[in-house]
């Protein structure tokens, strides 16, 4: 357990399809700890948008934080990191963690197709906020495979009907800042991943030479082991203090 004053603040970003509700089982496994957590919301209307959200919550908080980020929460907390000057390292629990000039869609492009590729769906809107083009989501019928297939079918089924869209646009922006070039970082690789390829998350990790593991779990294997990725988290936690 966490007894320090000066342990930094594990500030949690969810992912497309999703919100914050998802890192409850995180949160309450962190907060058991002594460790100190806030789970802003992602905007998902865009990376450098997106980025300025986090930045300017993050910003807020007293004392260092590490930026947790799940999916394309991990594109996020990597362009947030620019000009954050309270930042002690970064977490990605099965998430993108492009390069500078890389899209989220770019940077697995040269990887096995994951099924979220056939699974996600255009809306017949444009995505307000966004700066054009339509919504994302995934179709309802194969959200459970795609996204939690280690989770109770209610519990998945519930997900599918309350995602969260991600709007077109955010998937083809290029990142103009990679925190993990000159911050420290770690990375859980989830093996039975069906949006974000595993050997996509390997390349990543091992790119940005972050400390690595890997779980047995879907996409949100956070949801699904919560103590296990606690402690991950809470390694990085440590480790910045």
């Amino acid at each position: 357990m966490n007894t320090t004053t000066t342990s930094p603040t594990a500030v949690l970003v969810h992912g497309a399809f999703a919100d914050a509700s998802g890192w409850a089982g995180i949160i309450r496994e962190l907060l058991a700890r002594g460790y100190s957590v806030v789970a802003p919301a992602n905007p998902l209307r865009g990376i450098a948008s997106d980025a300025a959200a986090i930045r300017s919550a993050a910003g807020t908080v007293d004392g260092p934080v590490v930026l947790v980020g799940h999916s394309y929460g991990g594109a996020v907390i990597t362009q947030a990191a620019q000009g954050l000057d309270n930042l002690a390292g970064l977490v990605y629990v099965a998430a993108f963690a492009p390069a500078v000039g890389e899209t989220v869609a770019s940077v697995q492009e040269p990887f096995p197709q994951p099924l979220l590729a056939s699974t996600v769906r255009p809306t017949p809107y444009d995505a307000i906020g966004a700066i054009g083009g339509p919504e994302l989501v995934i179709d309802a019928a194969g959200f459970r495979e795609t996204f939690a297939a280690d989770l109770p079918e209610e519990s998945a089924r519930v997900m599918a009907v309350s995602q969260r869209p991600l709007a077109a646009a955010a998937a083809g922006e290029p990142l103009t800042h990679a925190g993990w070039t000159d911050h420290p970082s770690w990375y859980l690789v989830s093996t039975e991943d069906h949006a974000i390829a595993p050997e996509a998350q390997r390349f990543m990790a091992k790119r940005m030479g972050a400390v690595t593991e890997e779980i047995a779990g879907s996409h949100v294997a956070f949801i699904a082991h919560p103590a296990q990725v606690a402690s991950f988290i809470a390694r990085a936690l440590d480790a910045t203090a």
